[in-house]
């Protein structure tokens, strides 16, 4: 139960920090709140957490029958989590020490936004990796059914208030101003914590 636990709280703590690093997706709901306003933006970040429940399920659903077919596959998979905290991590770290690392934001065009953030999740390849690399994380060796549920539950509702959240904060123009000015901290102590959930992978024993 313990070792089960640790790696499902190691993913959701990951899966949740990921949202303080934004990415595309994050930058497409910025913008539409602070170009449309906050329900433009709410119906988006619906559809973008939509996708990931989606996402979610697939990849446990199909690393389950992987795992249990393929007595090697905890190792590769612990080795691909690996890889991918450390490409996190020196992607914070270069976003840190950036001066001018600030992305411009674009904000979606169009009227159906719920259907359009669907898409850009679903679309995104880079959400399949991340999403490999998390549930790979999540789900231990033998882990038990309701580890899978509890990861899929757990990510889809972080998921959706993440996004919900970035639509309604960036609807007021402090916010916006507050990350400009603390981007590079954040990208510093995220890069930290990647480093040491990357030390925690490896050195964790089954």
């Amino acid at each position: 139960m313990d070792q089960h636990l640790a790696n499902l709280f190691l993913a959701l703590g990951i899966f949740s920090l990921g949202f303080v690093s934004i990415g595309p997706n994050i930058l497409a709901i910025v913008g539409t709140s602070m170009d449309r306003g906050r329900p433009h933006g709410v119906a988006l970040a619906l559809g973008v957490g939509t996708g990931s429940g989606i996402w979610a399920i697939l990849t446990v659903s199909g690393l389950t029958i992987f795992v249990t077919a393929y007595a090697g596959a905890i190792t590769f998979l612990k080795i691909f989590g690996v890889i991918y905290l450390l490409w996190l991590a020196s992607k914070a770290f270069k976003s840190a020490l950036s001066p001018n690392g600030k992305t411009l934001t674009r904000g979606a065009k169009g009227n159906n936004l719920y259907l359009q953030g669907l898409t850009i999740q679903m679309t995104n390849p880079k959400a399949a990796l991340h999403w490999v690399a998390i549930v790979g994380i999540g789900l231990g060796p033998e882990a038990p059914l309701w580890v899978g549920a509890s990861l899929v539950i757990s990510t889809t509702i972080i998921s959706m208030l993440g996004h919900l959240g970035y639509a309604i904060a960036f609807s007021t123009k402090p916010v916006a101003a507050f990350y400009g000015r603390a981007r590079r901290w954040i990208d510093g102590i995220l890069g930290l914590f990647f480093t040491f959930a990357a030390f925690r992978l490896v050195t964790f024993r089954n």
